[in-house]
């Protein structure tokens, strides 16, 4: 029986997790990064630059089944994401040539939406128009979908789940946002992240039909104060309100994530509070 193969280009932290769902399943995984010896064990490796013209000529000789793409901005200037987002994009497609793969999925960003009011978006909401960074992200998208190959992208938004991440400094230093002007977050856990990629990679090679964009959220959408109030009454912090975050880019929005739900997948952590609460008990595995 043929073995599925998977390439994963920029693979990560949620390319890892994902091909480690699908390892376990007997796919062949193989990781694009430029340093392949943080690739989890089992996985096999080419380092390249995705962001350099011509470094991924190699793509098509290698005719993967499926491709999973996970983009970072080169720097965080407007020409970071350009170069990390769009260029990587067409550098992706030129490299691939004459293969066509059975499926390419995207991870994209939430960020994408236009929507700056705390309204209810979903995957056929407005799109950005004004912020250059989110835009580098979306040529990447329209690429991707407008290149006649079987492809989705999945906008995440607010990945979190590492014991070490920013908000938890902030709140054990008891530090929390505002409480008004009320400003709603979405997230979800990074296990999850991986969980619903290999999900939908394993639709792919089962043959169902997939929606061109999925929006990768938990089920709860809360507002951030609420969300920083809750993580100091669990750390057992004395909080002082009022210490304003920077805003998330593009952040106040709440989104839905029904199709996420249709696809069959079932979210693990399907709020702040379980999630959270995972990670403060040490249950946030590493990948593999």
């Amino acid at each position: 029986m043929k073995v599925n193969s998977v390439l994963m280009v920029g693979c990560g932290d949620l390319g890892a997790r994902a091909g480690a769902h699908l390892k376990a399943g007997g796919w062949q995984v193989t990781g694009v990064r430029r340093n392949v010896a943080r690739l989890p064990p089992g996985f096999d490796g080419y380092p390249a630059d995705y962001t350099r013209a011509g470094a991924l000529a190699f793509l098509g000789a290698l005719e993967p089944d499926y491709l999973l793409v996970t983009l970072n901005p080169a720097e965080m200037t407007v020409e970071g994401y350009f170069s990390g987002f769009a260029g990587a994009m067409h550098n992706i497609l030129a490299g691939l040539g004459a293969h066509r793969p059975r499926g390419i999925l995207m991870v994209s960003s939430t960020r994408v939406f236009a929507e700056r009011e705390g309204g209810w978006v979903d995957e056929t909401s407005e799109l950005e128009r004004d912020d250059p960074r989110a835009l580098a992200i979306i040529e990447a998208e329209r690429a991707l979908l407008d290149s006649g190959l079987s492809a989705c992208v999945v906008r995440f938004g607010g990945i979190y789940g590492a014991a070490g991440g920013r908000l938890l400094a902030r709140i054990r230093r008891g530090e929390l946002c505002a409480p008004e002007p009320v400003r709603y977050t979405n997230r979800i856990h990074r296990q999850d992240c991986g969980g619903f990629l290999a999900h939908l990679l394993l639709a792919m090679a089962s043959g169902a039909s997939l929606e061109p964009v999925y929006i990768g959220v938990d089920d709860d959408p809360a507002p951030r104060f609420e969300v920083e109030s809750w993580l100091a009454r669990e750390i057992g912090v004395t909080a002082r309100p009022g210490v304003t975050a920077p805003d998330s880019p593009g952040g106040h929005k709440r989104c839905r994530n029904r199709l996420l739900h249709a696809a069959g997948y079932r979210l693990r952590y399907p709020d702040y509070r379980s999630g959270y609460r995972a990670v403060l008990q040490g249950e946030s595995t590493p990948p593999g």
